[in-house]
């Protein structure tokens, strides 16, 4: 037991000397939701959009009214067209609607592409209702949207959060073995270690529970920064969210020993563990939902296990739904692969010679 204690010690202060690692582990999931949130927070909802509005034509208190009932909009109206035009290009307000009596035309900017498809479908609601208000007719049918699961908001922004707190644990994950074992490998270090009463075992446990105890400290400032800066509204089951972490640290860093295997040098294992991560994240609905991929990428997505941790965690927060048995049966398999994988890198790494 001491000597797991020292070898902790060790490895942690290994890791708080090491400047790439602090910066991956905490900073780099603090910018990707400080700037993704900042960018496309709320994106496709009406809630706290800018209007822009002039009407030089009748019916205004019509269109003013319909306006209102459309979500949370906060509305301007201006004398002109020329001077909505030029508060849309320089952002006073996100997007613009002109009624001259006959046409209500939608003011956008070019340049905000990516937010223009969810202006456009508000400005389209607007026109639906207000053409039925001038006819003095009210919609047949109300919509309601229903988000299954938990009760969580289900914005772009907190679908992505537990993604990025999964991508995070994976790289943690991949980069304590793949990166670290093998660079201790390349400098001698193992070779000093294995000429002491160290059993290789100790090593490993002390590297898990170092990165177990990293990686928990590292997604949860990431979670409080969300919920403190964007009010991400997240519902979360801790027992699940605790097996969540420890199961993909484990599974990842059983990646990462597979790696380890194959490449003997530090820096060649570490870019390949950076490939590795940087395609799982593109593939695996981290950011883009896998239901518009093709079918090939859907494929592919399927073979990913980033996919399954980050779905692990939005079950764990609350932000989407599925079977209590499919939730325990994705961390059994993770786990399972790290616990077969590692007593493999405590065998064949930890030790003097490798052929």
């Amino acid at each position: 037991m001491t000597e797991l204690r020292a070898l902790l010690a060790a490895e942690l202060r290994i890791f708080v000397r090491d400047k790439t690692s602090l910066t991956f582990t905490f900073l780099f999931p603090l910018l990707f939701i400080l700037i993704f949130g900042s960018l496309m927070g709320g994106m496709g909802s009406a809630e706290g959009r800018r209007l822009g509005l002039v009407v030089v034509g009748g019916d205004a208190e019509t269109l003013r009214t319909v306006v209102a009932q459309i979500g949370q909009l906060e509305t301007t109206e201006y004398v002109a067209p020329a001077d909505l035009d030029a508060a849309v290009t320089s952002r006073d307000v996100d997007f613009g609607l002109v009624w001259d009596g006959r046409t209500l035309t939608t003011v956008v900017d070019v340049r905000r592409f990516e937010e223009n498809s969810a202006y456009e479908e508000i400005a389209r609601g607007i026109a639906s209702r207000f053409n039925l208000a001038i006819q003095g007719r009210e919609p047949l049918v109300d919509v309601e949207k229903v988000v299954e699961g938990s009760g969580a908001s289900a914005d772009w922004l907190t679908r992505v959060l537990p993604g990025i707190l999964a991508f995070s644990v994976l790289s943690a994950g991949l980069f304590a073995v793949a990166g670290h074992i093998t660079s201790m490998k390349q400098r001698r270090l193992l070779d000093r270690l294995v000429v002491t009463p160290m059993h290789p075992v100790n090593l490993v446990a002390a590297v898990v529970v170092s990165r177990l105890g990293v990686v928990f400290a590292s997604t949860l400032i990431t979670l409080a920064a969300a919920i403190q800066v964007f009010r991400v509204e997240l519902h979360v089951h801790w027992v699940r969210y605790v097996a969540s972490v420890v199961a993909a640290t484990v599974g990842s860093m059983g990646l990462g020993t597979a790696i380890a295997l194959v490449v003997r040098q530090p820096s060649s294992a570490g870019s390949l563990a950076n490939v590795l991560s940087i395609t799982m994240m593109f593939v695996s609905g981290i950011y883009f939902p896998v239901e518009i991929m093709p079918a090939f990428l859907r494929a592919v997505s399927a073979a990913m296990p980033l996919r399954y941790m980050a779905d692990a965690l939005r079950y764990a927060t609350g932000v989407m739904d599925m079977s209590p048995a499919r939730f325990w049966a994705t961390n059994a398999v993770l786990l399972g692969l790290g616990v077969a994988l590692l007593p493999v890198l405590s065998r064949y790494l930890v030790r003097a010679e490798r052929r």
